[in-house]
C-alpha cells in the first residue's frame, strides 16, 4: 500500500493494474507559453464547449477572433444569459503535454479555463472515475492528468480571488479616468 503526497492511498492490486507504458502523471498547474504564467484548469464533461477567461486572455495579452456562429450561455454567471461573440487560441503546457485549444471567451470566475467535451473529444480522452484520471495519447505520448491536491486548489482559488479583485480595481480606474 502507497500514501500519495496529495494524501490518496492505492493498494498493490491497483498498482498491478496500472498501464506502464503512460510516461508521466501529471497533477500541477497548468503553464501558458505566452509568457510562463501559472494558471487553472477545470476538466469538464458536461461543459459543450471550452472556454477561458476573459481575465486570463487580457492579463496574457492574446489575440481574439469573432466567434463564427455567436451563441448565447446562461450558466456561468447570475447576470442571465452572455452572448458567446470572441474566441482565442491558447497555447499551454502541463507537465511535458504542450497542446493549444480554441476556446469561447466568457467572464467567469471559477477558473481561467474550461476544457469541455470538444476538447476531450478531439483528444480521444478517457476518464478513470474511480482514480479521477485523464488518460489520452498526444503527439505520440501517453499522458495521465490528475487531480490537484485539496490545497492546491485552495491556493488557486485564492489567486483566482485575488486576481479578479485586482482586475476590478484596474477596470474602475480606468472608468474613472475615461468619466474625467
Amino acid at each position: 500500500m502507497v500514501i500519495r503526497e496529495s494524501g490518496e492511498i492505492e493498494t498493490d492490486s491497483e498498482k498491478e493494474e496500472e498501464d506502464d507504458t503512460i510516461e508521466e502523471e501529471v497533477n500541477e498547474n497548468v503553464d501558458f507559453p505566452a509568457d510562463g504564467e501559472v494558471c487553472f484548469v477545470i476538466i469538464d464533461g458536461g461543459s459543450c464547449t471550452n472556454v477561458a477567461s476573459t481575465l486570463m486572455v487580457q492579463k496574457l495579452g492574446l489575440e481574439t477572433t469573432k466567434h463564427p456562429h455567436p451563441y448565447k450561455l446562461q450558466w456561468l454567471n447570475d447576470g442571465g444569459e452572455l452572448k458567446m461573440t470572441k474566441q482565442v487560441l491558447i497555447p499551454f503546457s502541463i507537465g511535458s503535454y504542450k497542446d493549444e485549444v480554441l476556446c469561447d471567451v466568457v467572464p467567469m470566475h471559477a477558473t481561467h479555463m474550461l476544457l469541455g467535451r470538444p476538447w476531450q473529444f478531439d483528444r480521444k480522452v478517457m476518464h478513470d472515475g474511480y482514480r479521477n484520471r485523464y488518460s489520452f495519447t498526444y503527439d505520440g505520448k501517453k499522458h495521465a492528468l490528475a487531480p490537484l491536491s485539496p490545497q492546491q486548489v485552495h491556493d488557486g482559488q485564492v489567486h483566482l480571488k485575488k486576481s479578479f479583485e485586482e482586475f476590478k480595481e484596474k477596470e474602475q480606474k480606468t472608468v474613472k479616468i475615461e468619466i474625467e
